[in-house]
């Protein structure tokens, strides 16, 4: 469709309905899948051993900064984690929301994300995946950040584009015009919900995220609200139990194929090999949950048996589970994971530090914070 500059946008057809699947299309998908039954089979056996939480929560900020990168935030896990920290220290004292801490950071661009991703899964039980649960994560995702000035939790009134050059006449796409937006996205939610079993989930849920990233109906943030419905979809459709399956490593690795892939489906109606990439990315997402899944819960195995040995005392133990949920922690914030006083919860974190298990990581004597490194490599390193 032609648009006012003179411009041509691309409005999209709506999703297939059918898709002929050819050979390596197929076995693509029998691997996705058997790979999905096993990190589902994986996660069940844990969750008879511990919270999910100490699984899902490291695995859920592995997603955050994968998917921040991708669009150019950088934050380290250590960054992270600390700023988690701060945030949690400033809601307990001030009793103010903890996600509009440090605005304007990258670090806190990549806590937004976690915030929408966890708002996202409170909220399925009573609201399934739509427009309104996408506008309420894309709020949380942008607030008090760098896009806070593009109408977070408000679908676009201009038209977007995506290029390196600020003249649209040279963009490398430019998506529907705000006129065609309304029945795009009303369209694609129709098409997420089809009770309609000729499409298999994963290869359905492979068409949505090209749908919504070809619509981009924010001025900001479509990547990463793109990637957001991913899980929330896996949920909803019953591949996975539990939130633990992101494909944002996966396609930060692969980001040239990634958008490469996505652009020639625009272009010449490709779909065959979008959908093959995408289930690649599920099948290698999922043996990479299952091996961190398991590095994680050895380790913390180990820590058990470590302080156990020493006879350390069961809130010793409770405090280093809380550390699998988050690897970073502070004399008040321990104290309140303890249920103990700001003295005792001290000398419980020198314990810590002389077992090796956390670091201090300011050289202050007051208002100190401490990480714990191994669990960060473990959740974040290369390989687990």
């Amino acid at each position: 469709m032609q648009i006012a500059t003179g411009t041509w946008a691309f409005v999209p057809a709506p999703a297939p309905r059918r898709l002929d699947l050819d050979p390596a299309t197929i076995r693509a998908l029998g691997a996705a899948e058997r790979s999905l039954g096993q990190l589902t089979g994986t996660l069940r056996a844990a969750g008879r051993q511990v919270n999910p939480h100490l699984i899902s929560a490291p695995l859920m900020r592995r997603e955050a900064i994968s998917s921040s990168r991708i669009e150019g935030t950088i934050a380290t896990p250590e960054q992270l984690v600390l700023l988690e920290v701060d945030a949690a220290e400033e809601h307990a004292h001030a009793g103010r929301d903890a996600s509009t801490t440090a605005a304007g950071s990258d670090t806190q661009e990549v806590l937004n994300y976690i915030h929408a991703l966890n708002h996202g899964f409170a909220r399925l039980p009573e609201l399934p995946v739509c427009q309104r649960l996408i506008r309420e994560m894309h709020e949380i995702l942008m607030r008090g950040v760098r896009g806070d000035a593009e109408r977070p939790g408000e679908f676009r009134d201009v038209q977007n584009f995506i290029g390196s050059s600020r003249d649209i006449r040279e963009a490398r796409f430019v998506p529907p015009p705000v006129s065609e937006l309304a029945r795009c996205l009303s369209e694609l939610e129709t098409f997420m919900h089809e009770n309609d079993d000729t499409l298999p989930h994963l290869v359905r849920l492979a068409l949505v995220h090209y749908q919504f990233e070809a619509i981009h109906p924010f001025r900001d943030g479509n990547g990463r609200v793109g990637r957001l419905l991913i899980p929330l979809l896996l949920c909803t459709y019953e591949r996975i139990e539990q939130p633990a399956l992101y494909l944002s490593a996966h396609l930060e690795r692969h980001r040239k194929q990634y958008t490469d892939l996505l652009l020639r489906v625009s272009q010449t109606g490709d779909y065959l090999d979008w959908v093959r990439f995408f289930l690649e990315a599920v099948e290698g997402s999922a043996v990479e949950s299952i091996e961190r899944a398991e590095a994680l819960l050895t380790l913390r195995e180990r820590y058990h048996h470590q302080l156990q040995s020493t006879r350390s005392s069961a809130l010793l133990l409770r405090m280093v589970d809380s550390l699998f949920e988050r690897p970073s922690t502070s004399i008040s914030v321990a104290g309140q994971v303890m249920q103990v006083t700001p003295a005792a919860a001290a000398a419980n974190l020198r314990k810590l530090v002389d077992a090796n298990i956390l670091v201090e990581v300011t050289g202050r004597k007051r208002d100190q914070r401490f990480v714990a490194p191994e669990i960060l490599q473990v959740a974040h390193g290369e390989t687990p």
